[in-house]
């Protein structure tokens, strides 16, 4: 397949059809990006188009990650589905068990006779995705995962060293009451807070989140992220956020708004902010990793990934699929990934990405932006750090959501909030493993 400039680009995108020529076959993309992601998409789907004549990709926005995942359920019960949903990594379990509604992607690049090799994803991103035998169901897109962002002029203006270590949350502590002393009126805010605060703080301190390897072990999983490590972290974000430390803008990303405008000087976000903060920051900024508890572990494990992967849903004609492939496998390719990875901050999928973006001298260009690589893959994941896959784990969220903001309001104790979270989503879980025995 050829790779067309932005130049080429542009010319091939102004040459219509002669007369009489094939028509395309068109490919359905539901995505649930919007802002400067989703021109990244368009531009994706744009250079694709371009460089063959057969295939047609249409991109569709959707709505935000749970209601993409939900208008492709509706799409499938009505028979309208599309080729290629975009599901975000907790919906995960919830796909593998709509059987008759996805096509493995692995079936399909076999059928489809695409040169194409699983291995080349890097592991821990590519296990969230395939069966236990290592089969890849789905097709992992925008891989990210957590990190601190610094506003360097927001510690400067509090007469803070922006250099300042905080790499643990001790060190973090000590840090945001020197902001609040000095008048600052959002020392730190986050985004996604379960999957920040709770998700990815239990695999970074190797502590499980759920028995049964974190739901991998199969369905008669219990959630276990009420032990004293979150319910310590839990606690303390508590009395930050009572003492003005800690600002709670949203379940979702709104907190991004808040720091890209300047006003926090620290925010836990996904990597994936490099392309709004890049875009938008009118100040110096910093990518940092993740901090950790030094009183839990005596380094940190590894982190886990956000982001969502490219389901193939079943119902369409094998040339539709074999269009299917080719977008996929150019999703996937060293060139499409590089790009992709340095202009959005998402993790590259494969090594070969990961080492031409190193050759391209880009990490050395922009400092900070190989700390979620690093942060992911420098430790082989253990049985608590290579994932979460559990069932109805949107609504689990939506239940941990509702019991953290009763801990930053005040109105209930870290353990309380957390037992009551695990109870409730006990109940899901049951729920689920008897709708799909």
């Amino acid at each position: 397949m050829k790779h067309l400039s932005m130049t080429g680009l542009a010319i091939a995108a102004a040459v219509t059809l002669p007369h009489g020529a094939a028509a395309q076959t068109e490919i359905q993309f539901w995505h649930a990006f919007t802002g400067r992601l989703g021109e990244l998409v368009a531009e994706q789907v744009e250079t694709f188009n371009a460089a063959q004549d057969d295939y047609a990709v249409v991109a569709t926005h959707k709505g935000n990650y749970s209601e993409t995942l939900n208008a492709g359920i509706a799409a499938f019960r009505a028979g309208e589905q599309p080729h290629i949903l975009m599901v975000f990594e907790v919906g995960t379990a919830t796909m593998m068990a709509a059987k008759g509604a996805i096509k493995p992607v692995h079936e399909m690049m076999d059928e489809a006779a695409i040169d194409w090799d699983p291995e080349a994803y890097i592991g821990s991103v590519k296990g969230y995705y395939t069966t236990p035998e290592g089969q890849m169901l789905s097709m992992p897109y925008n891989s990210s995962t957590p990190v601190l962002w610094v506003n360097r002029d927001a510690l400067t203006a509090a007469g803070i060293d922006p250099d300042i270590d905080l790499s643990t949350w001790e060190k973090v502590d000590a840090v945001l009451g020197q902001l609040k002393a000095a008048g600052s009126g959002c020392p730190l805010t986050t985004a996604w807070q379960s999957w920040i605060h709770l998700e990815n703080f239990s695999a970074y301190h190797d502590t499980p989140f759920a028995t049964r390897d974190n739901g991998f072990g199969g369905l008669d999983t219990e959630l276990a992220f009420n032990g004293p490590a979150q319910v310590a972290h839990v606690g303390k974000m508590g009395e930050w956020a009572r003492d003005g430390k800690f600002v709670y803008a949203g379940r979702r990303n709104e907190g991004g708004a808040n720091f890209r405008a300047g006003e926090c000087a620290l925010f836990t976000e996904s990597s994936a902010g490099y392309a709004g903060i890049s875009a938008e920051a009118q100040f110096d900024f910093d990518v940092r990793p993740l901090p950790y508890w030094e009183a839990v572990a005596a380094e940190p494990q590894n982190t886990i990934i956000g982001g969502a992967s490219l389901w193939v849903m079943e119902g369409h004609e094998a040339e539709e699929y074999k269009g299917v492939a080719e977008f996929l496998s150019f999703l996937s390719s060293a060139d499409i990934q590089a790009k992709w990875h340095q202009d959005t901050g998402y993790l590259p999928i494969t090594a070969e990405a990961g080492d031409k973006t190193r050759a391209m001298g880009f990490y050395d260009a922009n400092p900070g932006t190989d700390v979620a690589v690093i942060q992911m893959t420098a430790k082989q994941p253990t049985a608590n750090s290579k994932g979460l896959r559990l069932g109805s784990f949107d609504q689990i969220r939506g239940i941990i959501d509702e019991e953290l903001e009763a801990v930053w309001a005040g109105d209930k104790d870290a353990q309380a909030a957390l037992d009551s979270a695990v109870a409730r989503g006990n109940e899901l879980l049951r729920r689920f493993e008897a709708a799909n025995r």
